[in-house]
């Protein structure tokens, strides 16, 4: 008895250490997933350069944005079934594979194909962290670590820009591929060696027609995104073929999910309320954090004067703020239990942030955008990490992966989504103040609806602007669309139900489906 007590005593003191580790290594693979096209964007000139293709462009991004949301809900069901850490490492080892192979890439046709199999490997990557980390940590706890995983997210945005460029200019671009080999081979290492779950047997057959029918939706869906209002008019059959095929292949996959033994996303995880509505929220999210990253940078390159070359720089002010903000909020859910005013907070600052950043124009300062920005960093730090929290804990541990998975494609495809409405709204607005202003013909011109710094001051000063003044305009009308969604997200929030964080102790008790297996889930961690 007096051993037990002992041994029990010397994994209390060894688990903190231990799960330190794995999530040092499971940030290093969180940051890999999160850096590459931070990286990529960089390099992406004087890849086309060397490669031609230029027509291909779009496809180097678009072909890993589609394999990482097609392959996500897949990764979070086979690591349920089959065990976490062998996916995840599996998940490691297909996107080191992509990134190795994408730098030895001879052709513009085989850095596409290339991407796409990184892209695969990327969806377990993200997946993969966020469901270890909720069978590591129980919900209450987890709020401690949520600086962590914001810092990384910071991280990424700031340095991929300043990275990518140095790497390109002393490395050559092959080497904004390579670079993830060192980084994937001390993750995959260290989670090798580190983590210890249980093993687990599948009690049925993947879900092959569920996974083939999600597919077909989600790729339907990010194309109509992505080429909408750019390679195609949002009313041309191609866009309007896809939209069909989309809602058709959605309409099946409920379907094929009701029949399916271990269906690839249960529909029974929607039954609750909290995790519909994080699901939801995290759409919004997605939608406006990716706006906001896409065009605030060129906001303050074409209106502000600013460099390209610190893009990530600029964002700095919302970064830091939604780091701060996630961290304050995460120590807050540790020592209390408490969450549901953070979506509320979160959403009313994210309105707010969102509406001061649509009132910039041709006058407004660097301070004043960066004070607008820390508002919606901060909005953005209250729902980013809970958002994920909530939807885990509105799930049994059973179905943490396709939760987790969930979660993230929502949150990515609010960010195709935000995108795609918010882009063509910028440009169709851009183009009607250029013609006000210098009419069709010297509107059509002056050339494209995104120019850096160093084109603009080539510009007559006419022209010149003329085309600040449209790009305030089209800033003003995407932050606007961007405020309009943001109210329904703060309005959601209030209908959270504050139910009971998993190792919360006694108040767990009778928390119902959404307190379930409750159990320390760390328990399963040992050496």
């Amino acid at each position: 008895m007096g051993d037990t007590v002992k041994q029990a005593g010397a994994a209390e003191e060894v688990k903190p250490r231990s799960v330190r580790v794995v999530l040092m290594a499971l940030m290093i693979a969180m940051l890999l997933a999160m850096l590459d096209n931070m990286i990529i964007g960089t390099a992406m000139p004087t890849i086309v350069g060397e490669l031609g293709g230029l027509e291909h462009l779009s496809w180097v991004v678009t072909a890993y944005t589609l394999a990482t949301a097609a392959s996500t809900p897949i990764w979070g069901k086979v690591g349920d079934m089959y065990g976490r850490k062998g996916s995840f490492l599996t998940s490691i080892v297909i996107f080191l594979i992509g990134s190795a192979l994408s730098g030895m890439a001879q052709d513009m046709g085989q850095l596409i194909g290339f991407r796409a199999v990184q892209g695969l490997g990327a969806g377990g990557l993200m997946v993969g962290v966020m469901a270890i980390i909720g069978d590591l940590i129980p919900p209450r706890e987890r709020g401690k670590y949520q600086g962590m995983m914001a810092g990384v997210m910071a991280l990424a945005m700031i340095g991929g820009p300043l990275v990518g460029g140095t790497i390109t200019d002393h490395m050559g671009w092959r080497w904004s591929f390579y670079i993830n080999l060192p980084l994937g081979a001390v993750a995959l290492a260290m989670v090798s060696a580190v983590l210890h779950l249980p093993k687990k047997k599948a009690q049925g057959k993947i879900d092959y027609l569920g996974a083939a029918l999600l597919t077909v939706a989600i790729t339907s869906t990010v194309l109509v995104t992505t080429w909408g209002g750019t390679e195609y008019a949002w009313g041309s059959g191609q866009i309007i073929g896809l939209i069909v095929v989309g809602v058709l292949a959605i309409a099946a996959f409920l379907w094929a999910e009701t029949k399916a033994a271990e269906p690839v996303m249960p529909l029974h995880i929607f039954r609750s309320r909290n995790f519909t509505l994080m699901s939801v929220i995290g759409f919004l999210v997605g939608f406006a954090m990716f706006g906001g990253v896409l065009y605030l940078p060129l906001f303050q390159q074409a209106v502000q004067g600013a460099s390209a070359t610190n893009s990530g720089l600029l964002l700095l002010p919302m970064l830091l703020s939604m780091m701060v903000v996630s961290l304050i909020a995460g120590r807050i859910t540790t020592s209390t239990g408490k969450y549901k005013v953070f979506p509320i907070a979160g959403g009313a600052l994210m309105v707010v942030g969102l509406f001061l950043l649509a009132t910039m124009d041709t006058g407004t300062t660097r301070l004043v955008s960066g004070l607008y920005m820390a508002v919606l960093g901060a909005g953005l730090g209250f729902l980013m990490q809970i958002t994920m929290l909530v939807a885990q804990n509105s799930v049994e541990m059973k179905d943490m992966g396709v939760a987790s998975s969930s979660a993230t494609l929502f949150r990515t495809l609010g960010g195709s989504f935000g995108v795609a409405l918010m882009g063509s709204l910028f440009t169709s607005r851009v183009t009607d103040t250029m013609s006000e202003r210098l009419g069709p013909q010297a509107a059509k011109a002056s050339g494209s609806a995104q120019l850096d710094a160093a084109s603009l001051a080539k510009l007559p000063e006419a022209v010149r602007d003329a085309y600040q003044h449209a790009v305030a305009a089209g800033t003003h009308s995407a932050f606007l669309l961007g405020a309009a969604i943001a109210v329904l997200g703060f309005a959601l929030a209030w209908f959270v139900k504050e139910v009971p964080l998993r190792g919360a102790g006694p108040a767990q008790a009778g928390g119902g489906t959404e307190a379930k297996a409750a159990s320390s889930p760390a328990d399963s961690f040992a050496h």
